[in-house]
């Protein structure tokens, strides 16, 4: 009966939050019936509420009706203990009597959402809303059409022909050339074609998750394009959501559609458009924005679009952001540039416990199971070793350089080198990534590898300067200093010609940063033609960046790429790699055609990959340097660090006796100096232009560091994080973004750490989808008191049980009651997924 009853109360409040309603209100007319004719009352509802899977008439079903009061879904409820999917039959046999289309089977902690013409149920974590479901009714998707659509290399060209028409063809090859050359249309590959009809055959054969793997440079987006076109135009999408992870890739996206599917289909970014999103056939967005504070369970209904693309997947979908790829019903493709064959020196069965690459393999097998490549064979694959056998890419030289520091190869458990200890003999000393700014990198050092780079890199065929390139360093401290020298030796080396500006750091903490990279990119960062007046080529010769020019920078012109840093993640190495493997031709910024003729290599036919921390050959077991430096010898590992700072606090041993005592019991308002304190941090953030400019641009980066940079731990008022949770009341952690997205309205309120901790076992079930409900309780419990309490979290991971038998919080039975597969996977999935630091107090 208690489960029952539970059950009732969270169905009723998950439909009451999607917009349904029992009763008639200033929304609207009451659209949801409990069973056919039956009579809505207060009373009613209350007295099944202690038993609402059989009254004396039968079962009890809800009826969720449209607008104009038809039936629209059937709600199937099924008690606590129960799996949902048990009434799946006869919920199909009510709802065909009622000609509904749509079911949910629910017991109130698992959710399945039904379209009978579509397929199979699919798991959800937030009811629809009726608008949604009202648009997706007359949705009438065909797998067949998807199968029998003509798609030719002229598919996305097509779209751009004003006359265009099923029936229509070309009169002569003239007409089409001439077109081609007006419009400067895009026709797809042979390869390319080959992806489409991937798709096309795994539809045929009943799939609906779709995995392309190709590699940097090969023209995933134009794919996407044709994917995209292909779903929309034979019905089999109403609107498509294409997800990016940074915000130079979602401008970059929503322009590519607008060129290639500009005469049929409308895109628009999301954060331009939040009002008439729906307006739009393709939306592009970042998933960190709609995964922020769950923006996407608020802002959307589960149906509200039919093919979800996540470009760069293995980013795009990793960690917390598989919820809001899962989160909606339809077809889903991931693309990605990284093959999971650059982890075959991974021993699975024998994994280092401190392999700094076992998060990338988790992130990489995750994306493969998430769209059913469970093998690690995608849907399509188009390597770099067919770009470049094909034509269409360039391999690299690879520059092995090492210094003494970098000789010994990075081991399994992180960058190992040979150091004499106290006794006079050889030992093997282990570093991490965080340890190579403070103990490796010396002026020393920093100044044999630029002076490598600059005597060796590829000079440009026009100009015969240094060619462009990108220099990818440990941190921003770094960077700064590695530009530094690069400027001082290019001085010297081309005196009076650049004038500081030959290196720009390319760094987020750099104001302009992103600008400069498109300049960069455009051939005018800090000017152009310095040598040759009449060829258009960046000023700035390098930029040196930390990672903010890796995922989706196209710049075609690169020459050199160079690793000063050892690069642990495979997702890195093959992004970094893949920004030099794109084809160039020169000529093309060259303005005078008299010099053409003088250049004698026109065309870009290879780059280098200078490389002094062997990555190569990290990632691959053997490789063929193409050409190897010796480099000088240098003694000692760097500058070293220096004694840390131990504070030992404040301790007051005089007398200070108490003068008084009062107990206040405080409301949930809190006291009114907590709200004045709140109250005055918020005039004083919406009063700066500067915050207001930068929160509108969506450029959370700046607005951030400015905060805590001008206006946080200030002598006057001293607004501190620590003092606007408190002032705030919430029981938990508050990040500054939080803060400022309630300010500015962009939030209703602060969630408690009661209402995340749900939000993330929801975004367990929709990721894992556990076949058996009647164990989701004690999992849902187990899985809040494991995030929640450190206590109780340090027992489990020690294997202490034996003191759950007196923990008051979480006892032995409560552990027990979880089989123990889901606690296994429980634990795996906080540990790499949810963000243990938002629920400290």
């Amino acid at each position: 009966m208690a489960k029952e009853a539970k059950a009732r109360i969270k169905i009723n409040k998950l439909l009451e939050e999607a917009g349904w309603r029992f009763f008639d209100d200033q929304n609207g007319k009451a659209n949801i019936s409990l069973e056919n004719n039956a009579e809505i009352t207060e009373s009613h509802i209350d007295a099944l509420g202690e038993n609402f899977d059989k009254t004396q008439n039968g079962f009890i079903d809800f009826l969720l009706l449209d607008d104009k009061g038809f039936p629209l879904i059937v709600l199937e409820a099924k008690s606590e203990d129960k799996q949902p999917l048990a009434g799946k039959e006869q919920a199909r046999k009510y709802a065909k009597s009622q000609n509904c289309r749509f079911v949910i089977l629910s017991n109130g902690n698992l959710h399945y959402f039904w379209d009978l013409v579509r397929g199979n149920p699919y798991v959800i974590t937030k009811f629809p809303e009726p608008s949604s479901v009202k648009g997706y009714k007359y949705h009438r998707p065909d797998a067949g059409k998807i199968v029998n659509e003509p798609v030719n290399d002229d598919y996305i060209a097509l779209t751009q022909r004003p006359d265009y028409s099923e029936e229509a063809a070309w009169k002569n090859e003239d007409e089409r050339s001439s077109f081609i050359e007006t419009n400067k249309l895009r026709f797809l590959r042979e390869y390319q074609l080959r992806a489409v009809y991937a798709i096309k055959n795994a539809v045929k054969e009943g799939q609906d998750r779709f995995l392309f793997e190709m590699a940097t440079g090969t023209g995933k987006t134009l794919v996407a394009a044709a994917v995209i076109k292909l779903f929309l135009r034979t019905g089999n999408a109403r609107r498509v959501l294409f997800l990016v992870d940074r915000l130079e890739l979602e401008d970059q996206a929503n322009k590519a559609f607008t060129l290639l599917l500009k005469n049929d289909f409308k895109s628009i970014i999301y954060k331009e458009n939040r009002d008439d999103w729906r307006k739009a056939e393709i939306v592009v967005t970042t998933v960190q924005s709609l995964l922020f504070n769950n923006k996407y369970r608020t802002l959307f209904s589960p149906v509200d679009f039919d093919l979800v693309i996540s470009d760069e997947a293995h980013r795009s979908i990793g960690g917390n952001s598989r919820a809001v790829f899962e989160y909606f019903v339809g077809y889903k493709l991931g693309l990605t540039a990284t093959p999971k064959d650059y982890l075959k020196k991974f021993d699975k069965k024998n994994p280092a416990a401190k392999d700094p690459r076992e998060y990338e393999r988790r992130v990489l097998m995750d994306t493969y199971r998430t769209f059913g490549c469970e093998d690690g064979q995608p849907t399509f694959r188009y390597s770099l070793i067919d770009g470049v056998k094909d034509g269409y890419l360039i391999s690299p030289i690879v520059v092995d350089a090492r210094t003494d520091i970098t000789t010994q190869l990075l081991s399994d458990k992180g960058y190992s080198v040979m150091v004499i200890n106290d006794e006079g003999e050889d030992e093997e000393q282990l570093f991490y990534q965080r340890d190579f700014e403070r103990k490796f990198f010396s002026d020393i050092t920093n100044g044999v590898f630029c002076k490598t780079f600059l005597e060796n890199a590829l000079r440009d065929p026009v100009s015969g300067e240094i060619g462009k390139s990108i220099i990818f360093t440990v941190s921003q401290n770094h960077a700064a200093r590695i530009t530094d020298i690069l400027n001082k030796m290019a001085d010297k080396m081309f005196p009076g010609k650049y004038n500081s500006d030959f290196a720009v750091q390319v760094t987020s903490h750099v104001t302009n940063a992103q600008q400069f990279s498109i300049n960069f990119t455009n051939n005018n960062l800090c000017g152009s033609a310095n040598f040759v007046p009449v060829y258009k080529t960046s000023k700035a010769r390098v930029c040196v960046t930390v990672g903010m020019m890796t995922t989706g920078y196209d710049c075609p012109d690169i020459l050199n790429l160079c690793l000063m840093r050892p690069v642990f993640s495979p997702t890195d190495f093959i992004q970094i790699k893949g920004r030099g493997t794109r084809k160039h031709d020169f000529l093309l910024h060259l303005f005078d055609e008299d010099m053409k003729s003088s250049v004698k290599e026109p065309h870009k036919s290879r780059f280098k990959l200078f490389d002094f921390f062997a990555n190569c050959e990290y990632f691959e077991e053997k490789f063929n340097y193409d050409e190897v430096l010796t480099l000088p010898q240098s003694t000692g590992t760097g500058t070293g660090g220096g004694t840390p700072i131990v504070r030992t606090g404040y301790e007051n041993v005089g007398p200070d006796p108490l003068a008084f005592i009062k107990e206040e019991n405080i409301g949930y308002d809190g006291m009114k100096i907590d709200r004045m304190f709140f109250n005055s941090f918020e005039e004083k953030v919406k009063e700066d232009r500067f915050v207001k400019e930068n929160i509108k641009e969506n450029k959370w980066d700046k607005v951030i560091e400015y905060v805590l940079a001008n206006i946080m731990d200030k002598p006057e008022e001293y607004y501190t994080i620590e003092k606007l949770r408190r002032a705030a009341g919430i029981d938990r952690r508050l990040p500054l973004r939080e803060i400022l997205e309630k300010i500015f309205g962009m939030i209703p309120y602060f969630k408690s750490k009661n209402e995340l901790l749900d939000e993330e076992f929801e975004k367990f079930i929709s990721d894992l989808k556990p076949e058996d409900s009647s164990d989701i309780i004690a999992m849902k419990y187990f899985f809040k008191a494991y995030i929640s309490n450190n206590n109780i979290r340090d027992i489990i991971e020690s294997k202490r049980f034996t003191e759950l038998n007196v923990n008051p919080a979480f006892n032995m039975k409560d552990f027990k009651d979880v089989p123990p597969e889901w606690r296994t996977k429980i634990t795996e999935y906080v540990k790499d997924y949810v963000p243990l630091n938002q629920f400290m107090t």
